[in-house]
C-alpha cells in the first residue's frame, strides 16, 4: 500500500480514528493488525518471512535477557545475526553474488557456473532487518531490556508508518512509546497532517514530475549531450531527495497523528558544506545505525589514522551494498567513502591553504563555495546510483563533456527540452518547484519547513496551507508511483 494511493487515503484515517476510539489496552492489537495488513497489501506470503525474522529476534532477546554475561549472550546474538543476514542474503544478494561469480569464471575461462537464484525482493527487507538487528545488539550489550510481550515486539518491527522505508527506529525509542497511552490532541494532529501534506507535495508534485524527465535521459545516455545529462543528474538529486524525504515526512506525520514520535531522517542535506556534513543530514537513521553498530565497534577513529581510514572504507562499502545488489551501488558507497577519507587526509593542507589565501575574510562566499562543491560531488555519486549498469554510468560521465556548444546555438533550449521528452514549460515548471524547495529549506534553517510555518501568523500560515493544497490538486501526479527506496 503506497502513501500516495487512494487505498492509503482511506486506510490511514480509518486506523487513526479507531486508534483513539478504542480503549488503550486494545490499541496495540489494532496497530498490529493494521501493520500486518499494510504489508500484506504488497505480497501476502512475505508477511510470513517478516514474522519469521521478527520471532527469531524476539526469542534471541528473551534468551539473552536470562544470561548474566556477554559471553553467555553471544550465541543468541549469533542466532539473530545468522537468521537476519541469512534471510537478507538469500532474497537480496544471492543472485548478485552468483552472477558476479559466473561472470568472473567465464572471464578467466572456468567452466564452473553456479545456479542463479532470482527471488522477488520483499518490500522493505533491508529496513526491517536492520531495525530488528539493532534491538538484538542493544540487548546483547546490556543497554536495553528485552521485550517480554511478543505481540508488542512484532508491532515494533512492523509499525506501518515506517515499516518499508524507515526511518530505521531503535527499540529504546519506539517500544516505550507503544506502551504509553495517548489522547487526541488537536495541535499534535494538525502538525502531523501538515507534515504528511508536505511529504506528499515533495513526492507527487516534485519527485514524480522530475522522474519523467530523468527517466527519458537516463534510458539511453549514449544519445544525450552534456547539458541534458548534467541537468538530468541534478534533477535526479532532487527526485530521490523529495521521494525519500517525502516518504519520511508522511511516516513521521502519520505516527505523530497517533501520538508516536519517529526520528528525523533528513535535515536539508543539499545545504551541507562538506561530505561529512551531508551524511549527518542524509538518511540519518541509516548513517547513525552504521556509526553505532559497525563503525564504533570496529574502533571508530580511536585507533590511529590508518585504522580510521579502513573503518570508513568498510562502512561505506557496506552502505553501498545495503542500498542494492549491484556493483553500481558498491561503487557509489566507495565513492562517498573515498570522499570522506580524502577530506580527512587533506584537512591540514586545506586549512593551511585557507590561512594563506585569507579566504575566511569572506565567510559567505566561502560557505557558498563549499556548499556548491559538496553538491557537485554528491551529484557525481548520484550518476552511479541512478545508472542501470556500470557501462551506462561510464557513458554518462563521458557524455558530460560533450555537446555544450549546442546549448547556445539557435533553438538550443528547445532541443534540450526535447531530450527530456517534455515541453519547455513543463521542464521550466520542474525547475521552478526545485528552486522553490531550495528557498523554503534555506529559509527554514534547522527547523522543518512545516514547523517554521506553524509559528507564523494566520495571515501567512493559511495562504500557505491553501497554496500547498492547490499545488497537490493541480500539479500532483497521482499514478501510484512507488517510492524509490522500496527496492532496498
Amino acid at each position: 500500500m503506497l502513501f500516495n494511493s487512494f487505498e492509503f487515503a482511506v486506510f490511514f484515517p480509518a486506523v487513526a480514528l479507531l486508534h483513539f476510539l478504542l480503549p488503550f489496552r486494545a490499541r496495540w492489537v489494532l496497530l498490529l493488525l493494521a501493520s500486518l495488513g499494510f504489508y500484506m497489501a504488497w505480497r501476502v506470503e512475505y508477511v510470513l518471512l517478516l514474522l519469521a525474522s521478527t520471532l527469531i529476534d524476539y526469542y534471541a532477546g528473551r534468551a539473552m535477557g536470562r544470561c548474566a554475561t556477554r559471553r553467555e549472550r553471544r550465541k543468541y546474538l549469533f542466532l539473530s545475526l545468522a537468521g537476519n543476514f541469512g534471510i537478507l542474503f538469500t532474497f537480496k544478494y544471492a543472485g548478485f553474488f552468483t552472477r558476479s561469480w559466473n561472470g568472473l569464471a567465464s572471464g578467466v575461462g572456468w567452466s564452473t557456473q553456479l545456479p542463479v537464484l532470482d527471488l522477488v525482493l520483499p518490500v522493505g527487507i533491508s529496513f526491517y532487518t536492520f531495525q530488528a538487528l539493532s534491538y538484538a545488539i542493544d540487548v546483547y550489550r546490556g543497554t536495553l531490556r528485552p521485550e517480554t510481550n511478543p505481540a508488542r515486539f512484532i508491532l515494533f518491527v512492523t509499525y506501518f508508518p515506517q515499516l518499508v522505508a524507515g526511518p530505521i527506529e531503535r527499540a529504546g525509542r519506539l517500544i516505550p512509546q507503544l506502551r504509553q497511552p495517548t489522547t487526541p490532541e488537536g495541535a499534535r494532529i494538525a502538525d502531523g497532517l501538515r507534515r504528511m501534506a508536505f511529504g506528499l507535495f515533495k513526492k507527487v508534485v516534485i519527485a514524480d514530475r522530475l522522474s519523467r524527465a530523468v527517466d527519458a535521459v537516463y534510458s539511453d545516455p549514449t544519445r544525450q549531450g552534456g547539458p541534458a545529462l548534467a541537468l538530468a543528474t541534478v534533477f535526479f538529486a532532487f527526485q530521490i531527495y523529495c521521494d525519500f524525504s517525502g516518504y519520511s515526512d508522511v511516516a513521521v506525520g502519520a505516527a505523530r497523528v497517533m501520538g508516536i514520535e519517529l526520528m528525523e531522517n533528513f535535515r536539508s542535506p543539499y545545504l551541507s558544506r562538506s561530505m561529512r556534513e551531508f551524511w549527518q543530514r542524509w538518511h540519518i537513521s541509516l548513517s547513525t545505525w552504521f556509526r553505532d553498530y559497525v563503525y564504533q565497534p570496529l574502533g571508530g577513529s580511536r585507533q590511529g589514522e590508518a585504522r580510521t581510514v579502513l573503518n570508513l572504507a568498510a562502512v561505506f562499502l557496506l552502505s553501498g551494498l545495503w542500498h542494492g545488489a549491484n556493483w553500481t551501488f558498491v561503487l557509489w558507497g566507495a565513492f562517498h567513502g573515498g570522499c570522506l577519507i580524502a577530506s580527512r587526509l587533506t584537512a591540514a593542507v586545506r586549512g593551511h591553504a585557507l590561512a594563506r589565501t585569507r579566504a575566511e575574510r569572506f565567510p559567505g562566499l566561502l560557505a557558498a563555495g563549499r556548499t556548491l562543491f559538496t553538491f557537485a560531488l554528491v551529484n557525481l555519486g548520484w550518476v552511479l546510483f541512478r545508472a542501470h549498469s556500470l557501462s551506462d554510468a561510464l557513458e554518462v560521465y563521458r557524455g558530460l563533456f560533450r555537446g555544450w556548444g549546442s546549448l547556445f546555438a539557435a533553438g538550443g533550449p528547445t532541443v534540450l527540452a526535447a531530450s527530456f521528452a517534455v515541453t519547455g514549460p513543463e521542464l521550466a515548471l520542474s525547475a521552478l518547484f526545485v528552486l522553490l524547495l531550495i528557498l523554503v529549506e534555506r529559509g527554514s534553517g534547522e527547523l522543518h519547513p512545516m514547523s517554521l510555518l506553524a509559528r507564523q501568523g494566520r495571515a501567512v500560515r493559511w495562504p500557505c496551507y491553501y497554496a500547498l493544497l492547490l499545488a497537490l490538486l493541480v500539479f500532483g501526479i497521482f499514478d501510484d508511483s512507488p517510492f524509490i527506496y522500496f527496492q532496498f
